[in-house]
């Protein structure tokens, strides 16, 4: 489990960037986090892995046979060892382009184990095996042994899915992990992440409304360094237009509206209705008089 509470950060001059951002994930969620571009939502990710420490307030992560655990307020050493057990997806990929796929997923577990096993021999038998069963989760085992440089953006994201899940992690965080992909490759790779919060938290930075609204459990909008929205994302039109305003245009897919259905009327039929009720509003005013 995941606990945020009133995390803040203020810059030196004063200027507050995160300001009081609160929420909790557990297992069996997959939760997507949006907003207009300065919001916070990259700040706030760092602030859960521990790339970035808050002002104020706190971080805390439960772990096997530990409990909570503060991440916000820990030594280097003790927040290393829990960074290791916290899968990072990122949206470049973030490959060693020279090594393979296999080899890629295997240095996953680079962090967890001993500096002189790691420079005299490496991985074992047994964890390449176990690397080679991640990468057939992810359908990539029949590109195992090529080099990612070879490879396109939604395979290389493929591998960094594994990657992540090789590392046996408490928690997946994903940091636009869609955003350099086609909407083919963007929906694969949702399909692969969604399972994932089955047996721990899963979180997303995303840009794609309607993507979120298809695979994730649940929505977090951050705006202006809050927590504007936290719920269903099933996000109405309206809620939309209010979370990004005059980044609406640009954000919201045309594809959104068949994405909501019959469920969600859009912005214009709305104010279609409005106008036709005002009408009949006043023919009826005018017959009565």
């Amino acid at each position: 489990m995941l606990q945020v509470k009133d995390i803040t950060k203020q810059l030196p001059n004063g200027k507050q960037l995160l300001k009081g951002i609160s929420f909790s994930v557990t297992q069996g969620e997959f939760v997507g986090i949006l907003g207009p571009s300065g919001a916070g939502k990259t700040l706030t990710m760092k602030c859960l892995n521990g790339l970035l420490k808050p002002t104020s307030g706190s971080v805390n992560i439960t772990l096997p046979n530990k409990g909570q655990v503060d991440i916000a307020h820990i030594g280097r050493k003790e927040l290393k060892h829990i960074r290791e057990h916290i899968g990072v997806i990122f949206q470049g990929f973030n490959l060693v382009k020279r090594l393979t796929a296999l080899e890629n997923v295997m240095i996953g577990k680079l962090g967890q184990i001993n500096v002189l096993r790691s420079l005299l021999y490496g991985f074992t038998d047994h964890e390449a095996e176990m690397a080679m069963e991640v990468l057939k989760k992810v359908k990539m085992e029949a590109l195992a042994h090529r080099k990612v440089e070879t490879m396109s953006g939604g395979e290389m994201q493929r591998v960094a899915i594994a990657r992540a899940m090789f590392q046996d992690p408490i928690m997946i965080l994903a940091d636009e992990p869609i955003a350099n992909l086609d909407p083919k490759n963007a929906r694969s790779i949702m399909k692969l992440l969604k399972p994932l919060s089955e047996t721990m938290p899963v979180i997303g930075v995303f840009h794609q409304p309607e993507i979120i609204m298809e695979y994730c459990t649940r929505v977090i909008a951050i705006k202006d360094g809050k927590v504007f929205y936290d719920g269903d994302p099933k996000m109405s039109e309206h809620l939309l237009y209010q979370i990004y305003e005059d980044e609406y245009s640009s954000v919201v897919s045309a594809n959104l509206t068949p994405v909501i259905g019959e469920i969600i009327p859009t912005i214009e039929e709305t104010l279609i209705d409005l106008k036709a009720s005002k009408k009949r509003k006043n023919r009826t005013l005018v017959y009565e008089n």
